[in-house]
């Protein structure tokens, strides 16, 4: 498999939107580690992007200052960009249903205008990372990334100078707002780990894994494909008993489900399954 990323890779220009996040910054480090010619950093975070200027040292690394809205900025970003990967989004649960307009318009028009771009600029890939949330979603952040993943397979579909495909997975552990960010804070204020329910499962991911996943199936993309890890699932209050027994309850916040699935048993039906991973085919 490393070989076939390394012939993937191989004097290829790649584009991370998003990619001064926690998991695009590890990617982008990863990617380094390949014989690219460059890797392009679009993020709207501008300490993150000094951020990464001072850990990555590589003439390779450009860092863009920009965001998906701006239909002028991504064109300029996706000019003879040779792979395209699309992990920027706003993803926070409460913020994205307290400001509805603002994720539409970067989680779905944003994404929109990453597939123009892609129309227009002919990259060889686009790969859109999307969530679990997207199944049988609840929330508006699963909402629009759903229609992210629905988006992709359709450009995958129908647009033969570009290969689209998605990968949706859980939870990445490392992850800026996660649970364990909540919770290492409230540990180090001697506070009490807030659970929404102790009975919570959700599935997990270290960064390294993910990131992992994501080269993983680079190769495989062909028309739309939606690529699904097999994960483990975990009891939260399994996981906050391994770092405090003081505990709080406070309850499911909006939308949110008792247990996340990565794969529901419709495109359980249509999917190619793997050893390691579900392949879900675009509808025709």
């Amino acid at each position: 498999m490393e070989l076939k990323i390394n012939q993937e890779l191989k004097n290829k220009v790649v584009l991370i939107t998003g990619g001064a996040g926690s998991v695009g910054s590890v990617l982008t480090k990863k990617i380094l580690e390949f014989p690219v010619k460059s890797v392009r950093v679009l993020d709207v975070d501008e300490f993150a992007l000094f951020k990464l200027s001072k850990t990555i040292k590589d003439s390779r690394l450009r860092l863009l200052l920009g965001d998906i809205q701006n239909v002028d900025r991504v064109e300029m970003a996706g000019n003879g960009v040779d792979i395209v990967i699309h992990l920027a989004a706003v993803k926070n649960i409460e913020i994205t249903e307290f400001n509805p307009i603002e994720t539409i318009n970067i989680n779905i028009n944003g994404t929109v205008n990453m597939i123009k771009m892609a129309i227009k600029n002919k990259p060889k890939k686009f790969l859109n990372v999307s969530s679990d949330k997207s199944v049988d979603s609840s929330t508006l952040y699963g909402t629009t990334k759903q229609l992210g993943e629905r988006l992709t397979s359709w450009a995958g579909h129908h647009i033969e100078t570009t290969r689209f495909a998605s990968v949706r997975f859980g939870n990445v552990i490392e992850s800026r707002g996660n649970v364990f960010h909540v919770w290492d804070e409230q540990k180090r204020n001697n506070q009490p780990l807030s659970i929404t329910d102790p009975n919570m499962q959700r599935y997990f991911f270290h960064v390294d894994e993910s990131v992992e996943f994501i080269l993983k199936c680079l190769p495989l993309i062909k028309e739309g494909e939606i690529f699904v890890p097999k994960m483990s699932s975990f009891i939260i209050k399994d996981l906050a008993d391994k770092i405090s027994k003081k505990q709080k309850i406070i309850g499911l916040r909006h939308g949110e489900k008792m247990e996340e699935i990565l794969i529901s048993n419709e495109e359980k039906k249509i999917a190619e399954e793997k050893k390691d991973m579900w392949i879900i085919k675009p509808y025709n």
